[in-house]
């Protein structure tokens, strides 16, 4: 199921990069973070909670979850894109608030059947998914708030990029580059743990400035500063010759991590801007093009292996793992480059992260072929 979910992610960015000239930017987003992003999100937290919490792998029926997201992601899509299906935004809300429900009370019934203390990464999905649920809230609370939807879907936006994405990746990435490099990193338990409450607060802050009191944004932009400093000082003194490598996922993962921070910037230089100089919407396109493109297609890199041949790792996946990784170095700088583009309303911004992510696709797709139709090898 995630392999499948990890080319819809990819497909549906890809595609809203190229729509984007010619759509409505909420559409393009929505496209972006309600059907690519989040049914993978929902895929991705079902297989790690129970890594997080050491019990039993979930049951088949929770494959729903994601699913049931999807579909809520493709209403507001719809709605978005045919003013006759406007009905289609609250629908998918809907669905979408009740699939975070049902995950976030997974994961709390997870948290109670484990012994010992669970890893400090669930705080950070339970954080997330509490932060999705707030943003679904507040589009449901515009349809009965008219005068403040304007300032309901500021909201949303930030609790949705900064909330639900970024608690997520970041607490994901601080796990998962370490993996990648084969090196532990001593400090990321007590470091996520240290971090979530300026992490949570930032994003609370930043929510509520952008939709109500402005300098409230300024205050939570640098309070998520200090867990982005913490991770990248870590970082560039432990992985510095992986992040700078020519290949592998490494370095997308180290241009996710910049381009989550850039986005905080491109979010302060909009607020700034006294006569429209920058869209609301750009700080958005930066964090899409910089930093979830490079952090999708990074993780892919990495996990797409043990995620389509679980168990004993093997030759076979250290080959298709280096294959997909092939001139990463070179993708995470286009991908940073893009988002910064887009982040300056540049079109051609978007154009660069487009094709760059579709080399990213069709060396994926030639990578699987070698692995599973020329080769034909076993897992051993």
């Amino acid at each position: 199921m995630l392999p499948a979910q990890v080319f819809v992610a990819l497909v549906a960015f890809a595609a809203a990069l190229l729509w984007a000239p010619h759509a409505g930017r909420a559409a393009v987003l929505h496209l972006i973070l309600a059907v690519g992003a989040m049914p993978l999100i929902f895929g991705a937290m079902s297989h790690f909670i129970p890594v997080l919490t050491r019990t039993r792998a979930a049951a088949p029926g929770l494959l729903g979850i994601p699913v049931l997201a999807l579909a809520g992601g493709a209403l507001v899509v719809g709605a978005l894109s045919m003013p006759s299906l406007y009905w289609g935004r609250y629908a998918g809300a809907l669905l979408a608030l009740t699939a975070a429900s049902a995950l976030l009370a997974w994961s709390r019934r997870r948290r109670t059947e484990m012994l010992g203390r669970p890893h400090p990464g669930l705080a950070w999905y339970d954080a997330a998914l509490a932060c999705l649920m707030l943003a679904l809230l507040a589009i449901l609370a515009g349809a009965a708030w008219p005068r403040q939807a304007i300032a309901l879907h500021r909201l949303h936006l930030h609790l949705n990029t900064l909330g639900f994405v970024g608690l997520t990746a970041v607490s994901t990435l601080a796990v998962l580059l370490p993996t990648v490099a084969g090196r532990p990193d001593p400090e990321v338990g007590p470091r996520l743990r240290r971090d979530l409450p300026w992490a949570t607060a930032g994003t609370l802050l930043v929510a509520i400035g952008a939709a109500w009191f402005g300098p409230l944004a300024w205050i939570g932009g640098a309070l998520w500063a200090v867990p982005l400093t913490r991770l990248g000082t870590s970082w560039l003194r432990l992985y510095r010759t992986e992040i700078f490598a020519l290949h592998g996922a490494a370095p997308l993962l180290a241009a996710a991590l910049t381009g989550f921070a850039l986005s905080l910037i491109f979010g302060a230089m909009t607020s700034l801007a006294a006569e429209g100089g920058f869209r609301a919407t750009q700080p958005a396109l930066a964090f899409v093009g910089g930093f979830m493109l490079p952090l999708v297609s990074g993780a892919a890199s990495q996990l797409l292996p043990v995620w389509l041949r679980p168990g004993i790792q093997s030759d076979w996946h250290a080959r298709l793992r280096a294959r997909l990784g092939r001139y990463g170095g070179v993708r995470a700088v286009l991908f940073c480059l893009g988002g910064i583009a887009a982040g300056l309303g540049r079109e051609w911004g978007l154009l660069l992260d487009a094709a760059t992510l579709i080399w990213f696709l069709l060396q994926a797709a030639a990578a699987l072929l070698q692995a599973f139709v020329i080769q034909k090898r076993s897992p051993s």
